[in-house]
């Protein structure tokens, strides 16, 4: 799936990212980095509604290359600059984060246990 289409089926606006036919490999839900440093896998994208630069620090060690915030929520101007300093798209969806990842789920985006290579 790429960042284009996935924007597309969270009716989210692209915030920044230089490259909406990247190729995502997987996806994360959790307002927890912890839980994300944990689970994820290059090529991710992580779906959170906690905003924060911590958020981008997380993505960023974690090679992922986007962050979805849900509920609306949108980032600030130094988190937009942190994000396109370490080349990481950023979104934001109106849909709660439960239903964004059913979503992507639903077409095919799995997680990164059933990642098929």
């Amino acid at each position: 799936m790429t960042i284009r289409e996935m924007s597309q089926l969270l009716d989210a606006e692209i915030l920044c990212g230089d490259c909406p036919d990247t190729q995502v490999k997987s996806a994360c839900g959790s307002d927890m980095m912890s839980d994300v440093l944990a689970f994820v896998k290059n090529r991710a994208v992580l779906l959170t509604g906690l905003v924060n630069a911590q958020v981008i620090h997380t993505a960023e060690m974690m090679d992922m290359v986007c962050v979805v915030f849900v509920r609306s929520k949108k980032p600030g101007d130094d988190m937009i600059r942190l994000a396109q300093e370490s080349g990481i798209a950023v979104l934001t969806s109106p849909k709660r984060m439960y239903e964004a990842c059913g979503i992507l789920y639903s077409h095919g985006l799995k997680g990164d246990g059933e990642i098929d290579e």
